[in-house]
């Protein structure tokens, strides 16, 4: 099921809300109850058959980590290490099984001229992160951080329907104090408010901005399939709205699960903040899918050797934790290419730092061109990096690469020739080529395009506009809580007209089932 329904907002997403608080009023266990079978519904609805799977790893995590949590308050150190070590080791298999067993297998046959047949497993909705979040809780335990003996919460804590297909990736101390307090369970038409305004802000950025610049994304990752030439603007054009597709299908994902879950009183982790603001590749990863970057500094860097003061150690961390978080987000060599460009990238970016900081070049506040640079530079370093992210085959993210370096020539949108007139007709008679671009050409696509800059680094975010109220943990010092800015969020006439056209232009343009793009990971 997805956000983006009317079966979810005018079927499931009432049902659950007001059995929620209607149980709430006789029992917490009841209500607790109510929201984990209505999130495992919200997860049969895609594919029943894997419920099953879902549930045997609950049953699984839970047992593992209650004995865990009780050979830690025994002072059992090694029993504890061995049942966190076969803990983890049974979850990474079984995400290894159904995410990477037919790569492993099709690059065995093409390593060793074998023809063993492919096992075409259909890949479980949101299994990276449930399994993620489920490890995260077995070494939290096994550190003293977490600890869960009742069956009902730890199951709701890990299938909670606004986090669980595409995060954000939780930890056991973020959640159940929240699931524990009182308040949670009662009604609150402050949170009710709030929660909506986001979660329609999200449904706006979804079908309005991502769903619409998609279809000039298509054309230009297909075109080496295809056969189709790619000239420079094309190359770009495309790469681009693609960056921008993606910016804004998660940004809304991001937001619309921050909002559904204030509606039932709890909290989420902020997952997304403005990463493409980032003045270097290290905030950029800091901003994006911030608590898979969290994981992936407390459970691998750091373990790896990645805080310690050896800069030798720190690219290694670095570049094997971006080896991996390229294979997490796929089963494909171009995912593998992302996370090691990725790495690369980051352990340029530590080395410059570095020397920085020896030679005293270091400022308390970067100049105003100084951002504006970084910023530059951060942004195309990561459009090269979504070319792999994107493509299909590295033959594919080559061929995009020669179109971006202008290797396929510069052909300019034949509506610009009519436009521009006399100049436009000296251009053509010294040599520019004028043709009609499938993938650009030149007006509501360069529109759009242009929208999205403005609102990207103009415009403040969700959390920024919404930020009086405090809508998710772990705000960053940039979100203004105080309220009193004057494009902050307030419940007035204005800002309910505002986000009753905000909601009906996001309904309005659901036009067809359009998956969220992190779904796939």
């Amino acid at each position: 099921m997805l956000f983006n329904s009317f079966e979810f907002l005018l079927g499931f997403l009432p049902v659950a809300f007001v059995g929620f608080f209607w149980l709430a009023a006789r029992s917490h266990f009841l209500a607790a109850s109510w929201l984990t079978l209505a999130s495992l519904f919200f997860y049969a609805w895609w594919n029943p058959a894997y419920v099953g799977l879902l549930l045997v790893s609950i049953v699984f995590n839970f047992v593992v980590g209650t004995a865990i949590g009780r050979s830690v308050a025994a002072e059992q150190g090694a029993r504890a290490r061995a049942l966190v070590t076969f803990g983890i080791a049974a979850d990474l298999l079984l995400l290894g099984y159904y995410k990477y067993a037919d790569f492993f297998l099709s690059n065995l046959n093409a390593a060793v001229g074998s023809n063993i047949p492919l096992l075409h497993i259909v890949l479980p909705l949101g299994i990276s992160f449930f399994t993620f979040t489920q490890i995260a809780f077995l070494v939290d335990t096994y550190q003293g951080k977490a600890r869960e003996y009742r069956f009902v919460h730890y199951a709701l804590f890990v299938t909670y329907f606004p986090h669980l297909i595409a995060g954000p990736i939780l930890h056991h101390k973020e959640m159940m104090p929240q699931f524990a307090q009182d308040s949670t369970y009662r009604l609150n038409w402050e949170n009710v408010a709030v929660g909506l305004t986001i979660f329609f802000i999200g449904l706006f950025k979804k079908t309005v901005i991502a769903d619409g610049i998609a279809e000039y994304v298509g054309p230009v990752f297909s075109a080496y399939e295809s056969g189709a030439r790619l000239p420079l603007l094309d190359a770009w054009a495309g790469v681009i709205a693609y960056s921008f597709q993606l910016y804004f299908d998660f940004s809304a994902y991001s937001d619309m699960a921050i909002g559904l879950s204030l509606l039932f009183g709890v909290r989420l982790p902020l997952n997304f903040h403005s990463p493409y603001k980032a003045v270097n590749i290290s905030e950029l990863w800091q901003r994006w899918h911030m608590t898979l970057s969290r994981f992936l500094r407390d459970y691998l860097f750091i373990p790896l050797g990645g805080m310690r003061k050896s800069a030798s150690r720190r690219y290694y961390a670095l570049l094997v934790t971006f080896l991996l978080c390229g294979l997490w987000h796929g089963a494909g060599w171009t995912y593998v290419v992302f996370g090691a460009l990725h790495g690369v990238y980051l352990c340029v970016n530590q080395a410059w730092r570095l020397m920085r900081k020896r030679r005293g070049w270091e400022r308390p506040t970067p100049s105003w061109w100084g951002r504006l640079v970084g910023v530059g530079l951060t942004f195309i370093a990561w459009l090269v990096g979504l070319v792999f992210f994107r493509s299909d085959s590295l033959q594919g993210a080559q061929y995009i690469l020669q179109g971006m370096a202008g290797a396929q020539g510069l052909v300019l949108p034949y509506r610009w020739l009519e436009k521009s007139g006399s100049f436009g007709q000296w251009l053509a008679a010294n040599g520019v080529e004028f043709q009609y671009l499938p993938t650009f050409g030149g007006g509501s696509q360069l529109n759009l395009i242009l929208l999205c800059f403005i609102l990207v680094w103009l415009m403040p975010n969700t959390q920024q506009i919404m930020g009086g109220y405090r809508p998710a943990l772990g705000l960053p010092g940039d979100v203004p809580t105080s309220g009193d800015r004057w494009w902050q969020w307030r419940p007035t006439r204005t800002w309910i007209a505002i986000g009753v056209l905000v909601a009906v232009w996001g309904m309005l343009s659901i036009s067809e089932l359009s998956e969220f793009i992190y779904f796939q990971f």
